[in-house]
Protein backbone atom coordinates (compact mmCIF):
# COMPACT_ATOMS: atom_id res chain seq x y z
CA UNK A 1 0.00 0.00 0.00
CA UNK A 2 1.72 3.26 -0.99
CA UNK A 3 1.86 5.75 1.67
CA UNK A 4 2.38 9.81 1.38
CA UNK A 5 4.34 12.34 3.38
CA UNK A 6 2.41 15.14 4.82
CA UNK A 7 3.60 17.27 2.05
CA UNK A 8 1.63 15.41 -0.59
CA UNK A 9 -1.17 14.96 1.04
CA UNK A 10 -1.32 18.27 1.11
CA UNK A 11 -0.40 18.48 -2.63
CA UNK A 12 -3.00 16.46 -3.57
CA UNK A 13 -5.68 18.11 -1.38
CA UNK A 14 -4.80 21.44 -3.16
CA UNK A 15 -5.01 19.84 -6.27
CA UNK A 16 -8.43 18.36 -5.82
CA UNK A 17 -9.62 21.78 -4.68
CA UNK A 18 -8.28 23.45 -7.74
CA UNK A 19 -9.68 20.75 -9.70
CA UNK A 20 -13.34 21.29 -8.28
CA UNK A 21 -13.34 25.29 -8.73
CA UNK A 22 -11.62 24.91 -12.15
CA UNK A 23 -14.92 24.86 -14.21
CA UNK A 24 -16.39 28.28 -12.29
CA UNK A 25 -13.23 29.67 -12.76
CA UNK A 26 -13.30 29.19 -16.47
CA UNK A 27 -16.53 30.79 -16.84
CA UNK A 28 -15.24 33.68 -15.00
CA UNK A 29 -12.43 33.90 -17.01
CA UNK A 30 -14.82 33.98 -19.55
CA UNK A 31 -17.39 35.97 -18.91
CA UNK A 32 -16.36 38.16 -16.03
CA UNK A 33 -12.18 38.81 -16.15
CA UNK A 34 -11.90 39.55 -19.89
CA UNK A 35 -14.68 41.37 -21.00
CA UNK A 36 -13.16 43.51 -17.96
CA UNK A 37 -9.71 43.99 -19.61
CA UNK A 38 -11.59 44.07 -22.77
CA UNK A 39 -13.71 46.83 -22.20
CA UNK A 40 -10.69 48.81 -20.80
CA UNK A 41 -8.62 48.13 -24.09
CA UNK A 42 -11.42 48.71 -26.17
CA UNK A 43 -11.93 52.86 -23.79
CA UNK A 44 -8.87 53.44 -25.21
CA UNK A 45 -9.50 53.54 -28.43
CA UNK A 46 -11.87 54.99 -31.38
CA UNK A 47 -14.56 51.79 -31.77
CA UNK A 48 -17.53 52.62 -33.91
CA UNK A 49 -19.45 50.53 -36.11
CA UNK A 50 -18.29 50.21 -39.63
CA UNK A 51 -15.12 50.01 -38.51
CA UNK A 52 -12.68 47.87 -39.03
CA UNK A 53 -10.30 47.37 -36.07
CA UNK A 54 -10.51 50.09 -33.33
CA UNK A 55 -7.93 52.88 -33.58
CA UNK A 56 -5.64 53.83 -30.65
CA UNK A 57 -6.33 56.98 -29.26
CA UNK A 58 -5.12 56.68 -25.73
CA UNK A 59 -7.48 58.80 -23.19
CA UNK A 60 -9.27 61.40 -25.55
CA UNK A 61 -12.69 59.61 -24.19
CA UNK A 62 -11.72 59.97 -21.12
CA UNK A 63 -10.72 63.48 -21.35
CA UNK A 64 -13.93 64.20 -23.83
CA UNK A 65 -16.07 62.68 -21.16
CA UNK A 66 -14.81 64.63 -18.14
CA UNK A 67 -15.50 67.62 -20.72
CA UNK A 68 -18.80 66.83 -20.61
CA UNK A 69 -21.56 68.31 -19.44
CA UNK A 70 -24.03 65.65 -19.59
CA UNK A 71 -21.58 63.11 -18.40
CA UNK A 72 -21.12 64.94 -15.04
CA UNK A 73 -25.46 65.09 -14.88
CA UNK A 74 -25.47 61.33 -15.66
CA UNK A 75 -23.03 60.81 -12.75
CA UNK A 76 -25.06 63.05 -10.20
CA UNK A 77 -28.55 61.49 -11.06
CA UNK A 78 -26.71 58.26 -10.72
CA UNK A 79 -25.35 58.79 -7.24
CA UNK A 80 -28.51 60.86 -6.12
CA UNK A 81 -30.29 57.84 -7.27
CA UNK A 82 -28.12 55.42 -5.22
CA UNK A 83 -28.51 58.05 -2.08
CA UNK A 84 -32.22 57.54 -2.56
CA UNK A 85 -32.88 54.12 -2.69
CA UNK A 86 -30.13 52.09 -0.70
CA UNK A 87 -31.02 53.04 2.44
CA UNK A 88 -34.96 52.75 1.98
CA UNK A 89 -35.01 49.25 0.16
CA UNK A 90 -32.72 47.89 3.62
CA UNK A 91 -34.56 49.36 5.74
CA UNK A 92 -37.99 48.24 3.79
CA UNK A 93 -36.46 44.59 3.31
CA UNK A 94 -35.88 44.55 6.90
CA UNK A 95 -39.02 45.18 8.07
CA UNK A 96 -40.49 42.70 5.38
CA UNK A 97 -37.99 40.02 7.18
CA UNK A 98 -39.28 40.84 10.63
CA UNK A 99 -42.73 40.21 9.35
CA UNK A 100 -42.43 36.97 7.55
CA UNK A 101 -40.52 35.52 10.41
CA UNK A 102 -43.46 35.07 12.57
CA UNK A 103 -44.91 31.52 11.93
CA UNK A 104 -48.88 31.32 10.89
CA UNK A 105 -50.87 29.67 8.75
CA UNK A 106 -50.26 32.42 5.67
CA UNK A 107 -46.19 32.82 6.37
CA UNK A 108 -45.78 30.86 3.12
CA UNK A 109 -48.32 32.79 1.33
CA UNK A 110 -47.22 36.05 2.52
CA UNK A 111 -43.39 35.34 2.08
CA UNK A 112 -44.16 34.60 -1.58
CA UNK A 113 -46.31 37.86 -2.16
CA UNK A 114 -43.22 40.09 -0.87
CA UNK A 115 -40.51 38.36 -2.83
CA UNK A 116 -42.79 38.66 -5.65
CA UNK A 117 -42.01 42.01 -7.77
CA UNK A 118 -38.62 40.17 -7.71
CA UNK A 119 -39.52 37.91 -10.45
CA UNK A 120 -41.56 39.60 -12.32
CA UNK A 121 -40.78 40.10 -15.41
CA UNK A 122 -39.31 44.02 -16.35
CA UNK A 123 -41.88 44.93 -19.10
CA UNK A 124 -45.07 43.60 -16.75
CA UNK A 125 -43.24 45.35 -13.93
CA UNK A 126 -42.64 48.81 -16.06
CA UNK A 127 -46.38 48.57 -17.36
CA UNK A 128 -47.66 48.57 -13.72
CA UNK A 129 -46.06 51.77 -12.31
CA UNK A 130 -46.32 53.44 -15.79
CA UNK A 131 -50.34 52.99 -15.36
CA UNK A 132 -49.88 54.16 -11.94
CA UNK A 133 -48.04 57.32 -13.28
CA UNK A 134 -49.77 57.74 -16.27
CA UNK A 135 -51.00 61.52 -16.19
CA UNK A 136 -54.44 62.45 -15.19
CA UNK A 137 -55.54 58.99 -15.46
CA UNK A 138 -52.87 57.04 -13.21
CA UNK A 139 -53.85 56.00 -9.87
CA UNK A 140 -51.31 58.27 -8.50
CA UNK A 141 -52.51 61.68 -9.89
CA UNK A 142 -56.31 60.11 -9.31
CA UNK A 143 -55.53 59.59 -5.53
CA UNK A 144 -54.34 63.44 -5.91
CA UNK A 145 -57.20 64.84 -7.08
CA UNK A 146 -59.13 62.75 -4.45
CA UNK A 147 -57.24 64.68 -1.78
CA UNK A 148 -57.99 68.11 -3.61
CA UNK A 149 -54.76 68.57 -5.40
CA UNK A 150 -53.87 69.08 -8.68
CA UNK A 151 -52.62 65.95 -10.82
CA UNK A 152 -49.13 65.89 -11.46
CA UNK A 153 -47.45 63.83 -13.95
CA UNK A 154 -44.11 62.48 -12.25
CA UNK A 155 -42.36 61.26 -14.82
CA UNK A 156 -42.47 64.18 -16.83
CA UNK A 157 -41.04 66.76 -13.91
CA UNK A 158 -37.22 67.15 -13.50
CA UNK A 159 -37.83 67.38 -9.48
CA UNK A 160 -39.97 64.21 -9.49
CA UNK A 161 -39.13 61.69 -11.94
CA UNK A 162 -36.05 60.27 -10.18
CA UNK A 163 -37.99 60.02 -6.95
CA UNK A 164 -40.95 58.42 -8.79
CA UNK A 165 -38.33 55.33 -10.22
CA UNK A 166 -36.84 55.62 -6.55
CA UNK A 167 -40.55 54.38 -5.37
CA UNK A 168 -40.45 52.02 -7.75
CA UNK A 169 -36.85 50.47 -7.48
CA UNK A 170 -37.36 49.96 -3.60
CA UNK A 171 -40.85 48.29 -4.34
CA UNK A 172 -38.76 45.91 -6.37
CA UNK A 173 -35.61 45.45 -4.29
CA UNK A 174 -37.14 45.26 -1.03
CA UNK A 175 -38.48 41.71 -1.42
CA UNK A 176 -34.84 40.08 -2.39
CA UNK A 177 -32.78 42.23 0.22
CA UNK A 178 -35.79 40.31 2.58
CA UNK A 179 -34.53 36.48 1.90
CA UNK A 180 -30.78 37.79 3.27
CA UNK A 181 -32.20 39.49 5.90
CA UNK A 182 -34.56 36.55 6.99
CA UNK A 183 -31.51 34.30 6.50
CA UNK A 184 -29.95 36.24 8.99
CA UNK A 185 -32.51 36.72 11.63
CA UNK A 186 -33.22 32.58 11.56
CA UNK A 187 -29.52 31.99 11.53
CA UNK A 188 -29.78 33.31 15.23
CA UNK A 189 -29.80 31.01 18.21
CA UNK A 190 -33.51 30.99 19.47
CA UNK A 191 -32.01 30.48 23.08
CA UNK A 192 -30.74 33.68 22.79
CA UNK A 193 -33.95 35.65 22.57
CA UNK A 194 -35.32 33.26 24.76
CA UNK A 195 -32.58 34.39 27.56
CA UNK A 196 -33.37 37.97 27.05
CA UNK A 197 -37.09 37.44 27.19
CA UNK A 198 -36.71 35.67 30.78
CA UNK A 199 -34.20 38.66 31.80
CA UNK A 200 -37.30 40.97 31.10
CA UNK A 201 -36.41 42.46 27.92
CA UNK A 202 -39.19 43.13 25.39
CA UNK A 203 -39.65 42.79 21.74
CA UNK A 204 -38.06 46.35 20.41
CA UNK A 205 -35.41 45.61 22.88
CA UNK A 206 -34.38 42.24 22.14
CA UNK A 207 -34.43 43.93 18.15
CA UNK A 208 -31.90 46.78 19.00
CA UNK A 209 -29.87 44.57 21.38
CA UNK A 210 -29.71 41.61 20.04
CA UNK A 211 -30.48 41.25 16.58
CA UNK A 212 -29.56 44.03 14.92
CA UNK A 213 -25.96 43.66 16.54
CA UNK A 214 -26.14 39.80 15.51
CA UNK A 215 -27.18 40.94 11.92
CA UNK A 216 -23.81 43.01 11.53
CA UNK A 217 -22.40 40.74 8.91
CA UNK A 218 -25.80 40.49 6.97
CA UNK A 219 -25.99 43.90 7.16
CA UNK A 220 -22.37 43.78 5.64
CA UNK A 221 -23.36 41.89 2.57
CA UNK A 222 -26.95 43.20 2.33
CA UNK A 223 -25.73 46.98 1.65
CA UNK A 224 -23.01 45.66 -0.75
CA UNK A 225 -25.40 44.09 -3.03
CA UNK A 226 -27.91 47.43 -2.33
CA UNK A 227 -25.09 49.62 -3.68
CA UNK A 228 -23.44 47.53 -6.88
CA UNK A 229 -27.70 46.80 -7.87
CA UNK A 230 -28.43 50.53 -7.58
CA UNK A 231 -25.95 51.63 -9.96
CA UNK A 232 -27.16 48.87 -12.38
CA UNK A 233 -30.74 49.96 -13.36
CA UNK A 234 -31.36 50.39 -17.04
CA UNK A 235 -34.72 48.22 -17.98
CA UNK A 236 -37.03 50.42 -16.73
CA UNK A 237 -35.56 53.64 -17.60
CA UNK A 238 -35.41 52.28 -21.06
CA UNK A 239 -39.09 51.35 -21.01
CA UNK A 240 -40.27 54.15 -18.85
CA UNK A 241 -38.55 57.21 -19.67
CA UNK A 242 -36.01 56.86 -21.87
CA UNK A 243 -34.06 59.31 -20.10
CA UNK A 244 -36.64 61.90 -20.38
CA UNK A 245 -37.17 64.55 -19.61
CA UNK A 246 -33.97 66.06 -20.89
CA UNK A 247 -31.78 63.60 -19.50
CA UNK A 248 -33.14 64.21 -16.00
CA UNK A 249 -33.66 60.18 -15.68
CA UNK A 250 -30.60 59.38 -17.43
CA UNK A 251 -28.74 56.98 -15.29
CA UNK A 252 -24.86 55.54 -16.03
CA UNK A 253 -25.76 51.95 -17.14
CA UNK A 254 -28.62 53.83 -19.51
CA UNK A 255 -26.00 55.86 -20.57
CA UNK A 256 -23.67 53.36 -21.73
CA UNK A 257 -26.43 51.50 -23.13
CA UNK A 258 -27.29 54.38 -25.57
CA UNK A 259 -23.76 54.51 -26.00
CA UNK A 260 -23.40 51.43 -27.28
CA UNK A 261 -26.56 50.56 -29.11
CA UNK A 262 -28.16 53.86 -30.11
CA UNK A 263 -25.07 55.69 -30.88
CA UNK A 264 -22.86 52.27 -31.63
CA UNK A 265 -19.92 54.38 -30.10
CA UNK A 266 -18.21 51.33 -28.28
CA UNK A 267 -14.80 52.95 -27.17
CA UNK A 268 -16.98 55.46 -25.28
CA UNK A 269 -19.11 52.95 -24.03
CA UNK A 270 -16.23 51.00 -22.87
CA UNK A 271 -15.07 54.08 -21.20
CA UNK A 272 -17.98 54.86 -19.41
CA UNK A 273 -18.21 50.71 -18.23
CA UNK A 274 -14.96 51.19 -16.96
CA UNK A 275 -15.78 54.43 -15.09
CA UNK A 276 -17.89 52.63 -13.91
CA UNK A 277 -16.35 49.92 -12.57
CA UNK A 278 -13.93 52.01 -10.87
CA UNK A 279 -16.89 54.01 -9.19
CA UNK A 280 -18.06 50.79 -7.47
CA UNK A 281 -14.65 49.59 -6.43
CA UNK A 282 -13.92 53.43 -4.65
CA UNK A 283 -17.15 53.31 -3.00
CA UNK A 284 -17.82 49.50 -1.70
CA UNK A 285 -14.14 48.17 -1.63
CA UNK A 286 -13.17 50.23 1.38
CA UNK A 287 -16.19 50.30 2.92
CA UNK A 288 -16.36 46.43 2.54
CA UNK A 289 -12.45 46.41 3.88
CA UNK A 290 -13.40 48.80 6.96
CA UNK A 291 -16.27 47.24 8.09
CA UNK A 292 -14.92 43.82 7.62
CA UNK A 293 -12.54 44.53 10.77
CA UNK A 294 -15.45 45.43 13.23
CA UNK A 295 -18.06 42.68 12.42
CA UNK A 296 -18.14 39.72 14.52
CA UNK A 297 -19.08 36.78 13.03
CA UNK A 298 -19.41 34.39 15.79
Amino acid sequence: MKTYTKKQRELKKNLVGWLLVAPSLVFMTCFTVWPIFRSIYLSLTKYRMGMAKPEWIGFENYINLFQSGLFWKVMGNTLYFALITIVPSMVVGLFLATIVNRKSRLTGFVRTAYFYPVIMPMIAIASIWMFIYMAKNGLWDQLLVSFGRKPMNVLSSKKTVLPAMAVMYVWKEAGYLMVFFLSGIQSISEEVNEAARIDGAGSWTIFRRITLPLLAPTFLFVSTIALTNSFKLVDHVVIMTEGAPNNASTLLLYYIYQQGFTNFNYGVSSALTTVMLLLLMVVALPRFLSQDKKIHYN
